[in-house]
């Protein structure tokens, strides 16, 4: 055999013991009479010992050594006369009586260990030698254990764990399809799923009323930390179930990951409308870790001759615990924030409350004391507070000052990785109307149900109608989505309607589903989780990447192994496909 212990469990209680070892060098210290190896596997890192006592064959190998070679070491475990309580190995070490390189190793490009000195690109080209680095592959143990606990609990509900096909046909809504040639079907094509939506529908027809699957979905669209074009969901679906069933059973599922995984007891679960979260937080996925709430100002500062105002459709502000003492420079800083172009802001109106409780303001001219003091009162401020405004279209300028509030949070210290706030957003909007096209498109997906009072709505005003959809959001991030489904034909030939699908066009797409729904469909509903992310925060992380063993760049390729990269002439016309230089 090649070991007999790993490098992460030896002991006190192994003193004395021959113990066989294998794995890397992490680091040889020649110092003189004595050679100290570090040797690194998986499990940890046991510090090897070659002194005078050791043979000539120990020592003839010892001087051979690099960095990240290979090696098996026989040995006795003995104490350290200077122990390291830094290392889970660190009261003993091996002294070595046997010492073989398994492989030698060429020079890394970068340091392995967790202070590395590579950068992001150098790492991910050479990722087999990143992942050997403990934090990295803590992550993944993370995740492997994550997926161990979702698999248990959804195997304890009865769920049953399902495969569903990787190359389907492309549907035309939501994000770019990676598109497949056919060999065997000239000029057609299959799609790589962004989800297993339509499939898992199905499977509601056929009978399997629980289904799950840890899935990898794909999505041709732009990159940023928690996108990449590969991505990995916890699917689910349910049949006989309304929202409110999904929601609680999803719940238990949360609780149970963050007390398995981190020993905490997550209770509270609150629910809130769309429209709530978007005019107290100005989005879609609030962070509850801190308050700092948006607050319209709208009547109470128009008529005051400050013409920016007086043109602006919406005003709203937060106010900023305990900066009021914010210079110049500071507020500067924050206007420059909002402007940058991924914003979108345009200025900044800001009021401080002083100790005395008198306000100064950057629009002094305008507005009196007394009515600074309502603005204060409007957003319950207190002396030493910091009154952050803006204004524009009520559409634009929430999303703005929701970024700043974000900022804000950031520089006052309030977004702690170990504070975990949950809640469920629901009642979105069913669609939404895109002006360039002029018409409809689904806030979710075409199969998820309006809300049963607000069906009518659909044949008289279909952009006030609400979805039976939810999310499920943690710390500002959206961890998971569902609906509740459309499982009535008539109904969802009427969605396909409104979202401009001609019969033809529908049938064309989903006439499968549409067949099926024929059969007897059940009432049904699902969600989806999206496992990379749920990763990335129960690691602390602010990106996906290295939550994933072998992930993509910014710009969607892999460095590694040079993908996306040309195909041979022979390839292309095999799939009847001809080159076209880009633009």
């Amino acid at each position: 055999m090649y070991r007999n212990h790993t490098c992460g469990e030896i002991r006190m209680e192994n003193s004395g013991s021959e113990v066989l070892l294998a794995g890397w060098v992490q680091r040889v210290r020649n110092l003189g009479g004595m050679t100290f190896i570090d040797l690194r596997d998986r499990y940890g890192l046991t510090q090897l010992v070659v002194d005078d006592q050791s043979s000539e064959q120990v020592k003839n190998v010892a001087s051979t050594l690099g960095r990240e070679f290979v090696v098996q070491a026989r040995g006795i475990v003995r104490e350290r006369s200077s122990k390291n309580p830094k290392m889970a190995t660190g009261d003993v070490e091996l002294h070595i009586s046997e010492l073989n390189v398994l492989n030698a190793a060429a020079t890394p490009p970068f340091t392995i260990q967790d202070d590395t000195d590579g950068g992001d690109e150098l790492r991910m080209k050479y990722r087999y030698l990143d992942l050997r680095r403990e934090a990295v592959r803590k992550n993944l143990e993370l995740r492997a254990r994550m997926a161990h606990v979702v698999r248990s609990y959804l195997a304890a509900e009865n769920f049953i764990e399902t495969e569903t096909p990787v190359l389907i046909g492309s549907t035309p809504e939501g994000a770019r399809d990676f598109v497949v040639p056919s060999r065997m079907n000239p000029n057609q094509f299959y799609a790589l799923p962004q989800s297993p939506q339509l499939f898992k529908q199905l499977l509601m027809v056929a009978g399997f009323d629980r289904y799950y699957q840890i899935v990898k979905c794909f999505r041709d669209e732009d990159l940023r930390a928690d996108r990449q074009p590969e991505f990995t969901q916890i699917d689910c679906e349910m049949s006989y179930v309304h929202q409110e069933d999904v929601l609680n059973m999803f719940e238990g599922l949360t609780k149970n990951i963050f007390k398995e995984i981190k020993g905490i007891d997550i209770v509270d679960f609150p629910r809130m409308p769309f429209s709530e979260a978007f005019e107290k937080y100005g989005n879609d996925k609030p962070d509850l870790r801190f308050g700092m709430m948006i607050h319209e100002l709208t009547d109470l500062v128009k008529g005051k001759e400050f013409k920016i105002f007086e043109d602006a459709d919406y005003i709203g502000g937060i106010c900023a615990t305990g900066c009021g003492e914010y210079t110049r420079k500071q507020l500067d800083g924050l206007t420059d924030f909002i402007k940058k172009p991924q914003i979108g802001g345009t200025g900044l109106v800001y009021a401080k409350v002083n100790s005395d409780g008198t306000i100064k303001s950057s629009v002094d001219k305008y507005y009196s004391a007394e009515d600074l003091q309502k603005w204060a009162e409007k957003l319950d401020a207190q002396p030493g507070d910091l009154l952050l405004i803006m204004c524009g279209t009520r559409e634009k300028t929430l999303p703005v000052i929701s970024s700043l509030r974000l900022e804000m949070g950031r520089q006052c210290g309030l977004l702690d990785k170990e504070i975990f706030k949950p809640l469920w957003v629901v009642d979105f909007p069913l669609l939404e109307w895109n002006e360039e096209t002029q018409r409809f498109f689904a806030m979710h997906h075409p199969f998820t149900s309006p809300k049963p009072e607000d069906i009518a709505l659909l044949e008289t005003d279909p952009g006030k109608v609400r979805a039976n959809a939810y999310d499920l959001v943690i710390n500002g991030v959206e961890i998971g989505g569902g609906s509740v489904r459309i499982f009535d034909s008539a109904l969802q030939a009427k969605m396909f309607s409104i979202l401009g699908f001609t019969k033809e066009a529908a049938e064309d797409q989903f006439g499968f589903l549409m067949n099926a729904f024929k059969f007897g469909a059940p009432p049904h509903a699902g969600i989806a989780f999206g496992f990379d992310r749920l990763v990335s925060m129960f690691a602390g992380l602010d990106s996906i990447r290295d939550t994933i063993a072998f992930p993509k760049n910014n710009s969607g390729r892999d460095v590694m192994n040079n993908a996306p990269s040309p195909i041979a002439q022979a390839q292309l016309d095999e799939l009847y496909l001809k080159l076209v230089k880009p633009e």
